[in-house]
């Protein structure tokens, strides 16, 4: 029978299009409808009416494919690339397609002849499996479990059938000697571990796969003259290249080998021997947790088993022993730090990590399979949700909390999933606005945002709530503070003894500092108020201090602390009344000294965070508009008036370093809080300091004046140290040039005045030090012009003389004090320079030349300078620059002042591949994170080996959302070895 003969006629109820039970509603059904009509236009005539009766006969398949239309580029894409594919999955049987295409994917792969056909086969079963699923998923017609399942067992099937084609072709080039050559990974010696999601059969719509590859030397089929490190090293190369290497057919999964121990000093594939050394002598507590989840996918699953069974004591220990219990107090001191401190949001919220997300379900099993585990060997499940069911079953948990954590797991994996169908990425993160929130609710099948929030909050709350109870009682022992003698010192055994007991792994040490505290002439105890509020507090703050990450570490910075603090009998009753910021205070002190000084300098910043509304939303400009109108409202001298303006600044910079810090804000929302802070502070200045001016000089007529930010200012990307680019410009009146104060200046002269005046207030040092340092270096003719530009000249400049370079930078202008009409006269003159058509080969060959002057000034090698390495955040600044030259004439929408929003243009506008522009995103965010953070706590060049404690290595580990530093640094080289292979494909071929 036809398929048409199949449509008219009738049709299985069990095929999928008749299956389908729901799906998105739509947001721009003009242009959905006239996206799917376009493509059924273009379509030969068979196959656009075999599609029409389709889904005429089916209305839900057709509301599904109209939403796919509206909502999903990349799987609207996957399906106008096959249309007969289309057809066919409407037409099938999911499981059993499924089943069959993991049975032809297999069979493909080992029908091929070379690596090409082999790359070529996954990739197009991928695209099939994924358009398959994803159908399955929007349709309603899997659970979520089913679809995570789905995805996971055509994972391990085309690793599973990577593998055996690169160890028959190794067989044959007589490397190895196989006993089965039909199945020659048996045997073998290769190990395949699949961690993570992969590993518990949850992998999610756009998952990495985390493997982590090892070969057992005593158990391997290799000929007798091959070197088993360099042969299996090769091997986990060429499944990685197989699997991700990107192609015009895509990829087939990301992989991330970096799960496997110090993967920045150890080769891909690592010895069972070499591992189980490791994992004895230094493994850490999350591998243990990491390890709950390894499961044999590939290779030799025979010694995979044996592995896991080796690794057992390792992951599953008998007693809790005082070595367990620390481990387990650690991971949840990194947790804490983490725990309650931001509000359960909407727009922008990470469904994965974020407050109430699905690491907090992951990580309320994890513990505690890990704390009972050993003892309990039913706990050793890997799914999550089968991990809940067990701790409920043997009463370790209520069924109650197993019934609202799984329903809140199914829910936000339900959201992931429909998040990373947008555009094949791996994000988890909600869009931060709500125009683009109601779309994705009506994509998930919302009617509105309003319904999918309140689901949404429901299920974050419920999880939060859950997850705060498993840390409820007294672990540290403070709930009563007993009497002891700290003055007593090292000598006084019950002292150490309950030091020993808060945690400290050093008490006799902590005891001494202590008793040196009381004994010694601290500046800021000399006066017996204060002494009597510090003595009276000091059990509580030793008790606070306990909680720390490292609670040695976090007496000895106390007691530097101490030292530098001017007056401290504030601070100490604030402490006293507010003991859970005793552990965040050491945070700070420990990672970021540059923000401990100036709370030793200013102890008053300090009451920012005793502010409510401190972990709530960060505050938007308005409102800090309206807090900065309140420090100044009662100043009454310049003089104090700047005094004001930059203990504002300080305590603004100390709040969002300290939210940085604690994990409560995202590095985009810190850049844009900071840039906020900033543009408040010169809205102020600016007005304050022309108003002073025409007291003393007057005004010209019509005179108008704008203050032009740029680079990280103007494209709201700051950081802690970022100085602020401007730029002023001006207009008047020509016929009557000459201001109209007491003393006179003209044109230009009161111009350049009034410019200095501004660098002035910004820049001159009182007692709370410098407000910002101003860079003018990017204004016209640079240091060789005039520091205040008529706008005129401004114009005839950026079309007449200006580099391409400076080009590249007025992509970042923005007007931040101006006048409305002014404002909108130099955005028109800004858009037009940057509209003006260009030759893009010419361009690129600017951006390449600039990029090597760099290099060859700054350096490019050095992996932690972020800004210059090759490939780091200059090499995604220029792409975005060059992308908005070359292409705004024909496609003005590209432009934008964020490098991510211009990334986010270029892809939706089809000047940037969507998988160069994921590359770009991600290693933008990544550097976004990490730089906010190097910025805060290190004032030099980042050196790791020579980094003050671990306390910094360990929060820029889960700024990189890494397991930790090494995994973290093994990230930060494959990214910039991505975006440099990205910069050299877009621009690299047209430089000289």
């Amino acid at each position: 029978m036809t398929i048409r003969g199949s449509i008219d006629g009738n049709v299985k109820s069990t095929v999928l299009a008749a299956r389908f039970v729901g799906g998105p509603h739509i947001c721009a059904a003009d242009q959905a409808k006239g996206r799917l009509n376009e493509w059924l236009a273009e379509l030969v005539p068979e196959q656009a009416g075999e599609i029409d009766r389709l889904l005429q006969r089916f209305p839900t398949a057709r509301k599904i494919f109209l939403g796919l239309a509206d909502a999903s580029p990349y799987l609207f894409d996957l399906v106008c690339t096959d249309a007969a594919r289309a057809i066919r999955l409407l037409l099938c049987e999911p499981e059993r397609h499924l089943a069959l295409l993991i049975e032809k994917t297999g069979r493909d792969v080992l029908a091929a002849q070379s690596e090409a056909e082999v790359m070529q086969s996954l990739r197009r079963a991928k695209s099939e499996a994924a358009l398959l699923i994803a159908l399955c998923d929007i349709g309603g017609v899997w659970p979520v479990l089913q679809v995570s399942a789905a995805l996971t067992e055509f994972a391990v099937t085309c690793v599973q059938s990577a593998v055996r084609f690169l160890l028959r072709e190794e067989a044959n080039r007589r490397k190895i000697v196989p006993p089965n050559p039909d199945r020659p990974e048996d045997g073998s010696g290769l190990i395949v571990l699949a961690m993570g999601k992969m590993g518990a059969g949850e992998l999610n719509f756009s998952s990495d796969i985390d493997l982590i590859v090892f070969y057992d030397t005593a158990a391997s089929s290799l000929a007798p003259d091959i070197e088993p490190q360099p042969f299996f090293v090769r091997v986990t190369q060429a499944l990685s290249r197989i699997l991700q290497q990107r192609s015009g057919e895509g990829y087939v999964f990301r992989v991330d080998l970096r799960l496997r121990p110090d993967p920045a000093s150890t080769p891909l594939a690592i010895s069972t021997a070499s591992a189980l050394h490791y994992y004895e002598r230094e493994g850490r507590t999350w591998e243990r947790a990491a390890m709950i989840k390894a499961r044999p996918c590939a290779g030799d699953l025979r010694a995979g088993e044996a592995l896991i069974a080796e690794l057992s004591p390792f992951v599953w220990r008998k007693h809790l022993d005082f070595a367990a219990l620390t481990d387990v107090h650690d991971m949840k001191r990194q947790m804490q730090t983490y725990r309650a401190q931001t509000d359960i949001a909407v727009e922008g919220h990470n469904v994965k990590v974020g407050l109430g997300g699905i690491r907090e379900i992951e990580f309320f099993a994890q513990t505690q399979q890990l704390i009972a585990g050993g003892r309990h060997p039913e706990l050793r499940v890997r799914p999550t949700l089968e991990a809940l069911n067990v701790l409920a079953t043997r009463n370790w948990i209520t069924f109650e909390a197993r019934d609202e954590l799984t329903a809140a797991y199914e829910f936000l994996r339900r959201v992931e999933h429909r998040l990373q169908m947008i555009l094949d990425e791996q994000t988890h993160a909600l869009p931060d606005d709500r125009e683009a929130v109601e779309r994705f609710a009506r994509f998930l099948g919302y009617e509105s945002r309003a319904s999918f929030a309140a689901d949404l909050l429901f299920h974050l709350n419920v999880v939060q709530g859950h997850y705060a109870k498993l840390f409820e009682g007294d672990p540290a022992g403070t709930a009563k503070l007993p009497d002891v003698n700290y003055a007593a010192g090292p000598d006084d055994r019950r002292l150490i003894d309950y030091l020993a007991s808060l945690g400290f792994k050093k008490p006799v040490a902590v005891a001494g500092t202590v008793r040196q505290r009381l004994e010694g002439n601290y500046r800021v105890l000399r006066g017996e108020a204060t002494r009597s509020a510090f003595v009276e507090f000091l059990p509580a703050l030793i008790a606070g201090l306990a909680k720390a990450e490292d609670p040695d570490n976090a007496v000895v910075v106390f007691d530097r602390f101490l030292q530098a603090l001017q007056r401290g009998g504030r601070l100490f009753a604030l402490l006293s009344q507010n003991r859970d910021l005793v552990a965040l205070v050491a945070l700070i002190l420990g990672a970021a000294p540059r923000l401990g000084d100036m709370l030793a300098r200013q102890p008053q910043i300090m009451d920012g965070l005793i502010d409510p509304r401190f972990f709530g939303a960060m505050p938007d400009r308005r409102e800090l508009s309206v807090r900065l109108a309140t420090t100044l409202e009662d100043a009454h001298s310049y003089e104090e008036f700047l005094d004001r303006l930059r203990l504002f600044g300080r305590e603004s910079l100390f709040l969002i370093g300290t939210r940085i810090l604690s994990g409560t804000v995202s590095a985009q929302q810190a850049s844009v809080a900071f840039a906020d802070v900033a543009e408040g502070i010169v809205q102020t200045v600016h007005g304050l300091v022309s108003e002073q001016f025409a007291e003393q000089y007057g005004r010209i007529r019509n005179q108008q004046t704008a203050i032009l930010a740029m680079g990280r200012l103007g494209g709201r990307e700051m950081t802690a140290s970022s100085d602020l680019d401007l730029i002023l410009l001006y207009g008047f009146d020509p016929e009557h040039p000459d201001s109209d104060g007491a003393k006179s200046l003209h044109g230009a002269q009161y111009f350049a005045r009034l410019t200095q005046r501004l660098i002035s207030a910004f820049t001159t040092r009182t007692n709370y030090g410098v407000l910002y340092e101003v860079d003018m270096r990017l204004r016209p003719s640079g240091r060789a012009g005039p520091v205040a530009s008529h706008v005129d000249s401004f114009a005839q400049y950026q079309e007449r003389e200006a580099w391409t370079w400076e080009h590249m930078a007025l992509t970042r202008a923005r007007v931040i004090s101006a006048q409305p009409e002014f404002r909108s006269k130099i955005e028109a003159i800004i858009r037009q320079v940057l509209m003006r058509p260009r030759d893009a080969a010419a361009v690129a060959h600017d951006v390449a030349d600039m990029r090597r002057a760099i290099a060859q000034e700054k350096g490019e090698g050095e992996i932690w300078d972020l800004k210059y390495a090759a490939g780091g955040i200059v090499d995604i600044d220029f792409i975005a620059q060059y992308l908005q030259l070359a292409h705004a004439a024909e496609k003005p929408d590209i432009l934008d002042v964020s490098t991510l929003h211009v990334l986010d243009n270029a892809a939706r506008l089809g000047v940037l591949a969507p998988t160069s522009a994921e590359i770009l995103r991600s290693a933008a965010r990544l550097y976004q994170d990490l730089t906010q953070i190097l910025r805060l706590c290190v004032s030099d060049k980042f050196n790791p080996e020579t980094a003050a404690g671990e306390g910094l290595l360990r929060i820029m580990a889960r700024a990189g959302d890494a397991p930790d530093f090494s995994s973290l640094q093994a990230r930060v080289k494959d990214t910039q070895a991505e975006v440099r292979r990205v910069f050299r494909s877009l621009i690299g071929e047209h430089s000289a």
